[in-house]
């Protein structure tokens, strides 16, 4: 096992190297960001990371359930890793002037595992670009003006992304952003209904709310919005940044609901926790705008060759590993003892709901999520609060972790929910 502390002479050293990055932080790259840090008594550094387990410049081994997402296949997969290494030794990115191989094996293997008649894919640096080429395909394709999205959402924070998203505290400061954005409140069809009309270009929606606070939509809601946009004339795009390859224990979420959407949006897993990459895929129909003329919406390093290799054996690797599997069973377990503790523990714990490895935990008050992820922390155990609901922690484990780990990260959870307990019982 890799050991950081080899590097330095003592902890002073150490010390030292972390106060500096800290100061540098604070001076050249975040200063808000950086005060928040010392606050939090985050004086230390990530440093090194495998499977389930990331390290800090010390030494200190966290089970790793937050990255917002990003490590569905552990960190550092091997397979992925390797492939990025490959593909480094030949052709890591494009001329732009040529084709290559590597978008083309991507592409392919996006058409056969997204659901329905999806077929052509664009390829962006993260997920807000997903979306925002997304929004752009749909205005172009269907010729209108107008969006519905819905309250609680998160799209991104580009201009388009954020007009999208349902929060105004990230909204504000921006005004006026994009117009012709309308939003309604997730999983109440007839708001929807009133909302879509025939100026409609898309519904733009997460078919779980994953920055709202694991918000699971209403029996019938995904395919009654389905029924709407057809209805209307609207396209229907599923952001699928968070809640797709695999996360859910499905490759898609909206696999869970059998709904079809005709753009779909991914990103976070998709690079296998190893590059960054986003993507939109669309029916073949709807991609005609790009036969009119190929360069309408482009990227210099959207679909890259080491980013499309290592989204070839991110799917690769969940298809052959039984990756959608191991999720569905861990979520499982990880639900019902979550569950357990909210019965336990209501003046702690008000709600808990997920999908395979995406799990909510809605607290009783707002101030209890920090003192929740205080305490994990404290334990060696990282999970993260939502930006849209900051009553919602989640709990996001890579499909890899070990059984062990699985118990630990239980075991933790029920010692920072007691403690949480006690500190609420003397208010």
């Amino acid at each position: 096992m890799y050991d950081p502390k080899e590097l330095f002479a003592d902890r002073e050293s150490i010390d030292s190297f972390v106060e500096d990055t800290l100061s540098d932080y604070g001076e050249y790259v975040n200063g808000g960001m950086a005060r928040l840090y010392r606050f939090l008594g985050f004086t230390t550094l990530e440093w090194y990371a495998e499977g389930s387990t990331l390290v800090d410049i010390h030494g200190k081994r966290y089970i790793d359930c937050a990255g917002y997402g990003l490590f569905f296949h552990g960190h550092r997969n091997p397979r992925v890793v390797e492939a990025v290494k490959k593909q480094l030794d030949t052709l890591p990115l494009s001329s732009r002037t040529l084709p290559h191989k590597p978008v083309a094996d991507l592409g392919k293997l996006l058409a056969q595992v997204t659901p329905g008649n999806l077929q052509y894919s664009f390829f962006a640096n993260s997920g807000a670009e997903a979306n925002e080429g997304a929004l752009k395909l749909a205005r172009a394709y269907t010729k209108r003006e107008r969006f519905v999205a819905t309250h609680g959402a998160f799209h991104g924070k580009t201009f388009g992304g954020l007009s999208a998203s349902g929060r105004e505290l990230y909204k504000k400061p921006f005004y006026p952003l994009l117009p012709h954005f309308d939003h309604v409140p997730f999983g109440d069809i007839e708001a929807m209904r009133n909302a879509v009309t025939e100026e409609t270009a898309a519904v733009i929606l997460e078919p779980i709310q994953g920055e709202g606070g694991v918000l699971l939509p209403p029996e019938g809601y995904l395919q009654a919005v389905r029924e709407i946009c057809d209805e209307k004339g609207a396209l229907l795009i599923f952001d699928e940044v968070q809640t797709g390859i695999g996360r859910t224990g499905k490759m898609f979420a909206a696999e869970h609901y059998n709904v079809v959407p005709d753009i779909i949006t991914m990103a976070k897993s998709l690079g296998g926790g190893v590059m960054p990459i986003g993507a939109f895929t669309a029916k073949p129909e709807i991609w005609s705008i790009f036969d009119e003329n190929p360069y309408i919406h482009s990227s210099t390093f959207g679909g890259n060759p080491l980013s499309c290799a290592a989204g070839v054996a991110a799917i690769e690797v969940i298809l052959e590993e039984n990756l959608l599997e191991r999720a569905t069973l861990v979520g499982e377990r990880l639900l019902k003892e979550f569950t357990n503790l909210k019965e336990r523990y209501p003046e702690v714990i008000k709600d808990v709901r997920g999908k395979g490895l995406l799990i909510g935990l809605e607290l009783a008050t707002e101030g209890a999520g920090g003192m929740m992820i205080s305490e994990t922390i404290d334990r060696n155990l990282l999970v993260l609060h939502s930006l849209n609901n900051p009553k919602v922690i989640r709990v996001m484990p890579p499909a890899v972790i070990t059984d062990t780990e699985v118990d630990r990260v239980i075991e933790v959870m029920k010692e920072a929910t007691v403690n949480v307990a006690e500190v609420i019982s003397q208010l």
